[in-house]
């Protein structure tokens, strides 16, 4: 069964089917990417979707999250208190 969603069309299951078939729909929506709306007695009450892609990017993914205070790229002691110059 589907329903009309903002011009969208999605699948509808009831409730007692997605229960019985719950790991099946799951891998269904993640690889479809398309989402499923659960229905009691004719009612929606929940709506499966698939998660947000992920980002690969690894350049920038902490930016905002990060701050840099001080001199990060100076040691912390000056070298000729290093052992291994000695």
């Amino acid at each position: 069964m589907t329903i009309d969603v903002m011009k969208k069309t999605m699948k509808m299951i009831p409730a007692a089917e997605f229960k019985a078939r719950c790991l099946a729909v799951m891998e269904t929506v993640r690889t479809t990417k398309e989402p499923v709306l659960i229905t009691k007695r004719g009612r929606p009450v929940a709506q499966l979707v698939p998660p947000p892609a992920a980002s690969d990017d690894f350049i920038g993914r902490l930016e905002g999250a990060v701050k840099i205070v001080g001199d990060i790229e100076s040691p912390l002691e000056p070298p000729e208190t290093w052992e291994a110059l000695r």
